[in-house]
């Protein structure tokens, strides 16, 4: 049964998330990792600019500064968005990150991007195990790192009901035509019954896919629509799902086998930040109020065992978000999303395991 260490948000006067942090990284092993003289890609999510429940930098500077003490050469790294907004490409990405906090100066190390400027810096490399694809298309310096660090802000989204470690790394890694390939299986349907005509849409669609008829409904040209579901996250009449009943189940599953792609063969590790939980993902320029109360830092070396935690560990607070539905808290906010089948189908190929102890630090 693997371990994931846990430790909540509470902090005595005279000490702070950060110094429990670091105490976590020390208990759960994290030195045990081979970085001496090492490249270290610290894989995070800068946030969209705008979206204030991302993750602050100060936590990527105590995992960087404990690499260097440790002996190697850590970056922070990320991909380009398959999807319009401010981090499509390398120049824009980066601006991005500055304007969050994100720079060598408060977090440590340098940011490199992982798919070059235009996202099409990529490498084609096997899937291990893999059931729906055979090759992942990764960010080239992602693959060019010697060991994986994963720092992530668990919160829900909109396609797989839930964004962790898991999703951070498939989706997180792949170059601009990897991420294609992670959601070519469904394209998005408009219910007109539901379409008020507000053209929200049409605005975060990167491939200008979205027209308007005579009725003022929205219609997806889908010889246009790459299948990234950014108008079906964006939409707040619920005018827009999938249109295929198992597409965001493939989603989950080529993920998953992204995931896989990206840690062959490398030591790895993986800590994902329970706090500030929305509804939607990080890649949004605005969030809505958390769906839990904060909860706190979870680490391990299994990624699916982390993200099971992180899963478990909010079903079990209390609702804040929408009716105060209790059970699935993710399953509630978007139905049309299963994530289970994102654990399921990595623990299936050999990523990690479901069951886990709680070890609290």
């Amino acid at each position: 049964m693997s371990k994931v260490f846990f430790a909540d948000m509470r902090c005595p006067v005279g000490t702070s998330l950060l110094h429990k942090l670091e105490k976590l990284l020390d208990k759960a092993g994290f030195a045990q990792l081979p970085f001496t003289k090492r490249y270290a890609a610290i894989k995070i999510h800068f946030g969209e600019p705008g979206n204030l429940s991302a993750l602050r930098p100060h936590y990527a500077k105590v995992v960087a500064d404990k690499i260097t003490a440790l002996g190697g050469r850590p970056f922070l790294t990320d991909c380009s968005t398959l999807y319009v907004g401010r981090r499509s490409n390398a120049l824009d990405h980066l601006e991005s990150a500055w304007e969050n906090g994100y720079s060598f100066l408060s977090c440590g190390c340098p940011i490199l991007m992982g798919d070059g400027l235009k996202g099409t810096d990529d490498v084609e490399v096997p899937v291990p195990g893999g059931k729906l694809l055979k090759t992942a298309l990764i960010g080239r310096t992602v693959m060019d790192a010697d060991i994986v660090v994963s720092l992530n802000h668990f919160k829900g989204h909109e396609c797989t009901g839930f964004g962790g470690a898991l999703k951070n790394l498939g989706m997180g890694c792949g170059s601009r035509a990897g991420k294609m390939a992670m959601h070519s299986d469904g394209k998005p349907q408009v219910n007109p019954r539901l379409c008020t005509g507000c053209r929200f849409c049409a605005k975060h669609c990167a491939h200008c896919a979205i027209s308007f008829g005579t009725d003022g409904k929205a219609r997806i040209d889908h010889t246009k629509c790459v299948g990234c579901g950014r108008c079906i996250g964006v939409c707040s009449f619920h005018a827009i799902d999938s249109g295929s009943f198992n597409a965001n189940d493939a989603l989950n599953q080529k993920i998953a086998e992204y995931t896989a792609a990206v840690l062959a063969g490398k030591p790895h590790f993986h800590i994902s930040v329970a706090a500030q939980i929305s509804p939607y993902c990080d890649c949004h320029g605005d969030n809505d109020a958390a769906v839990v109360p904060d909860i706190g830092i979870f680490a391990s070396s299994d990624p699916v065992a982390l993200d099971h935690a992180c899963i478990d560990a909010v079903n079990a607070a209390p609702a804040l978000y929408s009716d105060g539905q209790s059970g699935d808290h993710f399953g509630n906010i978007h139905p049309g999303t299963n994530w289970r089948t994102q654990l399921e189908h990595a623990e299936a190929i050999g990523l990690g395991e479901q069951k886990y102890e709680i070890v609290r630090v």
